[in-house]
């Protein structure tokens, strides 16, 4: 398995097709008062078109994912998965990999990476840091047939190896959960698992409390009103390819309608929390390396491998942290159904944040993170 030094190019022709996409769009009606109550919403759609093409420096934030040590690694049958690895100067430091999900990218953990790797306080655990694009994003390989969670699992298995680490804790959330849930049952190498999204959930969940129950009728709910994309892109995502593919400024809709309806903002009112610079270079990661299509396949994929139920009987053994976040879609339900398939040793139930939590709260998610690792 070969390990090769990557560097972030900023392909410029393809900017430039972008910038020409975006500046020649054209707008269309909104109901009154609509907000993000029907979808994106127009008034900030146009202030961020605005800013993309007079403000937006898409070089200056290649340079600034530049300054992290970037890697493409083949873990197996010449499959290349891109990650940022940055290795600490602690003696001490444990193997950290910490993954991203949909329609996120690497850049979630972008306020962290430093402080993960060389703690501001010695007394802190230290990692050695691998933050993985998911197959199909970004710079990883597309692979040749959608990929599910689980063996996208193996996938990241095998990927610490490669990089020289035997044993390693994992941090997820949204796919990087569902991810995660996979390693815990499959891999012989971890030590902890870190979860802030519940996503591969046990067999049995059906509830046996009042509390439970309402914990079901709310993701029942949360479903009805928030998967759609799912639902398409597991479904039919070619279809969806074929309009996005084509519309920069679809993409950007498409992915900033969901930071802000999952984030710990007013629901249907607030803007996305996060300036125009953070939400164009999460788009322009997509757009850049023409990967919204193939990044859809994970969850064609899942739909394939049988959904986001474990195998009846099975339990992760690792000892697992949980990072509850209340705004967060993939909400935790009460701790006794979670223990159903996690050996959970560490519990936080946040005082806010959302789903893109590393992104939204990284004081409280890196706190927790640290907090469970120091308690393996």
């Amino acid at each position: 398995m070969t390990v090769t030094p990557f560097t972030i190019p900023v392909n410029e022709a393809e900017t430039a097709w972008i910038a020409e996409r975006v500046a020649a769009f054209r707008w269309f009606e909104e109901p009154e008062g609509a907000r993000w109550k029907h979808g994106a919403n127009r008034d900030y759609m146009q202030r961020l078109r605005a800013y993309w093409l007079d403000g937006f420096d898409w070089p200056a934030a290649v340079a600034r994912l530049n300054r992290l040590s970037h890697v493409r690694v083949d873990v197996g049958d010449g499959f290349h998965l891109h990650a940022v690895h940055m290795r600490s100067s602690r003696p001490d430091a444990r193997p950290l990999l910490i993954a991203h999900g949909w329609p996120g990218s690497i850049l979630e953990f972008d306020a962290i990476y430093e402080r993960l790797v060389e703690p501001e306080d010695p007394s802190q655990p230290a990692f050695h840091v691998v933050a993985p694009s998911l197959p199909g994003y970004a710079w990883s390989d597309r692979p040749k047939q959608p990929l599910g969670p689980r063996a996208i699992a193996r996938l990241y298995d095998a990927l610490m190896p490669a990089l020289g680490y035997d044993r390693y804790v994992y941090q997820g959330g949204d796919w990087g959960c569902v991810i995660g849930g996979w390693v815990g049952l499959q891999s012989q190498r971890l030590d902890g698992l870190h979860l802030n999204g519940f996503g591969l959930r046990p067999a049995n969940m059906s509830p046996d409390t009042p509390e439970q129950g309402k914990w079901l009728q709310n993701a029942v709910a949360v479903r009805d009103a928030e998967t759609a994309y799912l639902q398409l892109q597991g479904t039919k995502p070619q279809s969806l390819g074929f309009a996005m593919m084509d519309s920069p400024m679809g993409v950007a809709a498409w992915l900033a309608e969901k930071f802000t309806g999952w984030s710990d903002a007013k629901s249907g009112v607030d803007d996305p929390p996060y300036g125009f610079d953070t939400m164009l270079t999460n788009i322009m990661i997509y757009l850049t390396t023409r990967s919204f299509l193939t990044a859809t396949w994970i969850y064609r994929g899942m739909f394939l491998e049988g959904g986001f139920a474990m195998p009846a009987g099975a339990r992760v053994d690792v000892p697992t942290g949980v990072a509850a976040f209340p705004k967060d879609l993939l909400a935790f339900p009460p701790r006794a159904m979670v223990e159903r398939g996690y050996n959970v040793v560490h519990w936080t139930d946040m005082p806010r944040g959302g789903h893109f939590a590393s992104l939204e709260e990284p004081e409280l998610f890196l706190a927790d993170l640290r907090a469970f690792v120091s308690g393996l």
